[in-house]
């Protein structure tokens, strides 16, 4: 509603600059000063509410995501490995609008944290092709993705997902809690953070 009427104002405004424009007898400079910065204005508030999608401060609803609050680590992983996926996992979901957080590697998953299920979760099409490509994919939207059934193991319908790969043999899944809600910053930490943990990881092998 808001939106609308501004978007009037705008046009009733810029409508009566014109107006005036033309029905004054005398124009000096500063007449037409006054009329070039009238029309930039109304101008302005139109291009307010054309554009009223990307500067609305309201932020997504969070979805409500079926499961329960934990943390899974597999135990023969080392105390350095487990040291920097408990920091780093309360990193990405403390300072992002992550909710899950999934590590598959060597086959099995080793970890993971947030909201979580009980069940097995196995990479498909999505996530093997990330892994064979070395390229991080983020779902903003997964209702406009198909092949999202992939992830329902991970937390059922999450509305965005980023699968950063560890090199060939797995993938980091951060869900969030809402669609689009992760920055250009989040995916370059969450890709960084993924090349830390492949390193690790293949120490141990």
């Amino acid at each position: 509603m808001t939106r609308l009427i501004i978007m009037i104002s705008g046009i009733i405004l810029l409508c009566l600059t014109i107006i005036n424009s033309y029905t004054s007898n005398f124009i000096v400079p500063s007449f037409q000063r006054a009329e070039v910065l009238a029309a930039a204005s109304s101008v302005l508030l139109i291009l307010i509410t054309l554009f009223w999608a990307d500067i609305d401060p309201t932020l997504p609803t969070r979805t409500n995501l079926n499961g329960k609050e934990g943390i899974f680590i597999q135990e023969n992983l080392s105390e350095e490995i487990k040291l920097e996926l408990a920091w780093g996992s309360k990193m990405i979901l403390t300072a992002s609008a992550a909710a899950t957080l999934l590590i598959y590697w060597n086959k099995q998953v080793i970890f993971k944290r947030g909201i979580i299920s009980e069940e097995e979760f196995l990479p498909k099409k999505i996530c093997l092709q990330s892994m064979r490509t070395g390229n991080l994919i983020s779902l903003v939207n997964t209702k406009f993705y198909p092949g999202k059934e992939e992830f329902d193991t991970v937390i059922k319908d999450l509305p965005s997902i980023v699968i950063s790969p560890l090199n060939d043999q797995g993938v980091l899944l951060i869900g969030g809690w809402s669609e689009r809600c992760f920055t250009k910053s989040d995916e370059i930490w969450i890709e960084g953070w993924s090349k830390k943990i492949s390193t690790l990881l293949d120490s141990m092998n």
